[in-house]
């Protein structure tokens, strides 16, 4: 598997393809354009190096139909401007139109086709539209860790029918920071696994335990954990056909050395409202008609200690249901606490990095990705779709 930086790109037709799936208001506004400044550096390399760049991506989800609020046109003048030149929009992203642009394009020039999502062909991994996508280049670069998870056409399909496939740096930085605190961590290496549920995190959680020294558990996925150790809940979400699983791992813990920590209080209230009524009570005590809906201020602390004398930190997923106020100091003080250690700490893309943001933390973190789901298959020790793909495509030049 080769890096954008390891082949002859000179004069070369670059196919890109970028996680351009940014946050737009009802304006068709951008509200968060890191992921198109995660791209540059890629971009600029390559227009350094003369080549001409095609850009491709995904925006939201139009199911295979023309959706025009889903058009890529904001990210292409966004694009523009962080760049400094113009990003020239095609209005489809196959087809004569794209050819014909592209036949025109001259060493350091940037089009940008429209959202491949447009063809049903896209996330149906479908080969006839692979090979046109893979027509257009000479050479193809993947960038795209938020989509590395999936198998589609324009990130898997697309390998078979290109001379050359190669890894941009985003793609490169996001790999080399999981490989290295799971392979070969500073340690002790501590993991923070959050969010509401255990089935999305228990690949993750297996795997994990047979790499750290510590690891603690928040947020709604915790509560399944509580309650295999017999404690009342409440009407808080837990997965009743996980409990044994959670049982196990708890088990699987003790044994390996692993230090598992738990919530030992929590707030909690009678519904997910943000004028709902809120206690803070230890987990012993939790209302049988009320719900836990954060971690409370005595697990706060207990999780700071954790973290004391950590060298390694692997954060994914909140501890609460930090989109609401009342529920979200748990969360806020877990950033805060990872941003003052003194570890090397890696976090998740998806909410985790949402929170990160809205606390002015994110200089502080060493690494914070850009793909949530990319970066919980490497947690599970999984090698992505679209990484075996670009091997595989470096298996058949060999």
């Amino acid at each position: 598997m080769k890096f954008i930086d390891e082949i002859n790109i000179k004069n070369k037709r670059l196919l890109c393809r970028f996680d351009y799936n940014v946050p737009m208001d009802e304006n068709q506004s951008i509200v968060d354009d890191r992921r198109i400044r995660a791209s540059l550096p890629t971009i600029n390399y390559a227009l350094d190096e003369g080549a001409k760049v095609i850009i491709m991506s995904h925006l939201g989800r139009p199911k295979g139909k023309v959706v025009p609020s889903l058009s890529l046109a904001p990210v292409a003048k966004r694009l523009s401007r962080l760049l400094g030149k113009e990003v020239q929009l095609i209005s489809d992203c196959v087809g004569d139109k794209v050819e014909k642009a592209i036949e025109k394009m001259t060493p350091g020039c940037v089009i940008m086709l429209e959202n491949l999502r447009f063809y049903k062909g896209e996330t149906q991994n479908e080969e006839a539209f692979a090979r046109k996508l893979g027509n257009l280049a000479d050479i193809y670069i993947d960038d795209a860790f938020g989509n590395a998870h999936r198998s589609h056409a324009s990130n898997v399909g697309i390998t078979k029918f290109v001379k050359e496939c190669a890894m941009g740096f985003l793609m490169k930085r996001e790999l080399n920071y999981f490989k290295g605190a799971l392979e070969n961590p500073v340690r002790p290496f501590v993991a923070i696994i959050g969010g509401s549920k255990v089935s999305d995190k228990l690949e993750a959680l297996g795997n994990l335990l047979g790499k750290v020294d510590k690891m603690v558990i928040g947020g709604g996925m915790a509560f399944t954990f509580l309650k295999a150790q017999g404690y009342e809940i409440g009407k808080s979400i837990f997965e009743e056909n996980l409990v044994d699983g959670a049982r196990r791992n708890i088990e699987r813990a003790r044994e390996s050395g692993v230090k598992l920590y738990l919530p030992v209080d929590c707030v909690i209230a009678e519904a997910i409202d943000p004028k709902a009524v809120t206690k803070i009570v230890p987990i012993q005590e939790i209302d049988p008609n009320w719900m836990g809906l954060d971690i409370g201020p005595a697990t706060i602390a207990l999780f700071r200690e954790v973290l004391n004398d950590a060298k390694t930190v692997v954060w994914n997923g909140p501890m609460g249901v930090f989109e609401i106020d009342a529920f979200s100091r748990g969360t806020y003080a877990m950033v805060h606490a990872i941003a003052a250690s003194h570890a090397l700490t890696i976090v998740g893309g998806g909410d985790t990095d949402v929170a990160v943001h809205r606390t002015g933390e994110s200089d502080s973190i060493t690494y914070i990705s850009t793909g949530g789901g990319a970066s919980l298959e490497l947690l599970e020790g999984k090698t992505l779709p679209a990484i075996r793909a670009l091997e595989e495509c470096e298996e058949q030049r060999v």
